[in-house]
């Protein structure tokens, strides 16, 4: 490899950050490995998050191109370069907007005119070397049609409507739900403090309203795709170019076929010459041509690689095997499908039995880190990933511990404990990214939670926490799983092929739920935060809590309810400095 130019693209928007890594040489090119971060707006983010979100990229290139949203003036670019040269000192670096590579991954050196709609928006046009653009000003001033633009004013719909008439409308519920809020009234709250991002984000939520009938919400989406195909006309018309091939960029249209059927509409109206196509190739192959173009090929010539596991691997796992117990769920009547579904779970405690010496050394390497003054950490995606962070956020009012003593990591961040996150879970970067950002340290330990053992978020995490020198637990339930390399404890619950292929929230979820209560609870216990079989250190927080906490003192005292809850006052519902 040291012999071949080693040729790293990164293009950072505001949703997220794609990246290539490509290897070309005298025998050809390949695809090295190419992957997804987070989002990367030079104007949102400070120089030292930058680089911290680099830092996971691979080191050895000879030629980086960096292009981020935000990137605008000359002195953006020099702070851009010297940021990446903070990361790779030795490679010849180009940067610049992701509008630039955009517009590169469309066209290679040739002319056209790409219109970007993603979080924000903007149109740019290339011929005979001339260059024009329009929109883009980021999104105070501009970004219409953008991610940004059409979800604010979906959030301005159903605020204006729960205004005229006091009802939540479908927008609004949908809005709610999209975001876990409980009422409307939480909803300005919410967008004060958002930045564009997790505003963008709601943007298939207005799509969504506009084709289930929403009026005002179609209009808008009609409103973006019209001033987006303004903008390219106004380009065109000063290139002097009647009929350009014009390529639609972004998430946006990627992701919603109306859009895409719109804007050409709109355009065919007022540009009938324009030639209109859909690009869906990453702008990080864009980024990658403008650092390194003189040694590949044009952007449509650099197929991209896979970013999924090979599907062998994922066929393989036990927890993906069909039940032959339930081949004709459907045709099973309700009593026998709850007596299946209970039989089924006989397997969960004989998996857990065969792992008890794993499950006990789990436990004492958690119980050594916490007393030694470490933390625990769950890294997980999917139900794993909540199932981890449901019993982290059960010990502090249970224990009475600090939140941060035992934290849950998911892939794919808040939003994926209430919906799926698309494809959050397949990136090894984002695993050691997220492991990197909670601070883990040699004194910590990163258990990774994965059904499958083959979660590249889950495997990425323990990568990075072994590099840290943190000790590592991987849990799975497929003990047939291929081996890459060893972690410091390893449990594998044999639980079987699940009643539902594939669906291993289920008894594979359950199982991992079990072990975690294990894992967790006997920690706690080895911490002294229980006496007997009493959480004297819970957080007596409600009603129910305060009950338990008297009838807990009356107990262990042996004084009445009243007394106890005297006491309990006096000691500010503290159990503990009661006892």
């Amino acid at each position: 490899m040291a012999s071949r130019n080693l040729v790293l693209g990164i293009e950072g928007g505001g949703t997220k950050t794609d990246w290539i890594y490509l290897s070309t040489g005298p025998e050809g090119r390949q695809v090295v490995k190419q992957g997804r971060l987070a989002q990367a707006n030079l104007r949102l983010i400070p120089d030292q998050a930058l680089r911290h979100l680099f830092s996971v990229l691979p080191g050895e290139a000879s030629r980086v191109g960096v292009f981020l949203a935000g990137c605008a003036s000359e002195g953006d670019r020099a702070r851009l370069e010297m940021i990446a040269q903070g990361v790779w000192p030795e490679a010849r670096l180009t940067v610049g907007s992701d509008r630039d590579s955009g517009f590169a991954t469309a066209f290679g050196a040739g002319d056209g005119i790409a219109v970007i709609a993603g979080t924000g928006s903007a149109v740019t046009g290339r011929k005979d070397g001339r260059v024009e653009k329009a929109g883009g000003w980021g999104q105070l001033l501009g970004d219409k049609g953008g991610g940004y633009d059409l979800a604010m004013q979906a959030l301005r719909i159903a605020l204006w409507d729960y205004d005229l008439d006091k009802e939540v409308t479908p927008i609004g519920e949908a809005l709610l739900q999209a975001l876990a809020l409980n009422r409307l009234d939480d909803l300005s709250t919410w967008a004060q403090n958002a930045d564009k991002m997790s505003v963008a984000r709601l943007a298939p939520v207005a799509f969504s309203a506009a084709r289930q009938g929403d009026a005002e919400m179609l209009s808008a989406i009609q409103g973006g795709a019209r001033i987006l195909a303004d903008y390219t006309r106004a380009v065109a018309l000063r290139l002097d170019f009647p009929d350009p091939e014009v390529k639609l960029v972004g998430g946006l249209f990627n992701h919603h076929a109306e859009y895409f059927d719109l804007f050409k509409d709109y355009l065919s109206d007022i540009l009938p010459g324009a030639r209109v196509s859909l690009c869906s190739e990453s702008g990080a192959v864009g980024a990658a041509w403008l650092a390194s173009r003189d040694n590949l090929p044009e952007p449509s010539a650099l197929a991209a690689a896979s970013l999924e596991t090979p599907a062998e691997d994922l066929a393989a796992a036990a927890t993906e095997q069909p039940n032959p117990r339930s081949s004709d769920l459907e045709s099973l009547s309700t009593a026998d499908l709850v007596h299946l579904f209970i039989s089924e779970e006989g397997a969960v405690t004989e998996g857990l039995a065969r792992c008890r010496e794993q499950l006990i050394a789990a436990v004492d390497t958690v119980s050594e880190s916490l007393k030694n003054g470490g933390r625990l950490f769950y890294a997980g995606a999917g139900t794993s990933g909540r199932l981890g962070v449901l019993d982290a956020s059960e010990l502090p009012p249970t224990f009475g511990v600090p939140p941060d003593l035992v934290q849950g990591i998911i892939a794919g961040g808040i939003n994926a404990l209430h919906s799926a996150v698309e494809g959050a879970e397949d990136q090894t970067e984002f695993g050691a990214l997220s492991v990197l950002d909670r601070g883990v340290c040699e004194k910590d330990v990163v258990c990774g939670i994965s059904a499958s053992g083959r979660a590249p978020f889950v495997l990425g995490a323990l990568e990075e926490a072994a590099g840290l020198r943190a000790k590592t637990i991987l849990l799975t339930c497929n003990p047939a799983r291929r081996r890459a390399r060893s972690w410091d404890v390893e449990i594998d619950i044999p639980t079987g092929p699940e009643l539902l292929t594939g669906s291993t929230r289920l008894k594979a979820g359950t199982a991992t739920k079990v072990a975690l209560n294990i894992l967790s609870t006997i920690a706690m216990i080895r911490l002294g935060r229980v006496r007997g079989n009493s959480m004297v250190d819970m957080n007596a927080s409600n009603t129910k809590l305060r009950d338990r906490a008297i009838r807990l003192v009356t107990t262990l005292k042996k004084c009445t309810a009243e007394e106890a809850r005297v006491a309990l006052v006096a000691n500010d519902w503290n159990v503990r400095a009661c006892l």
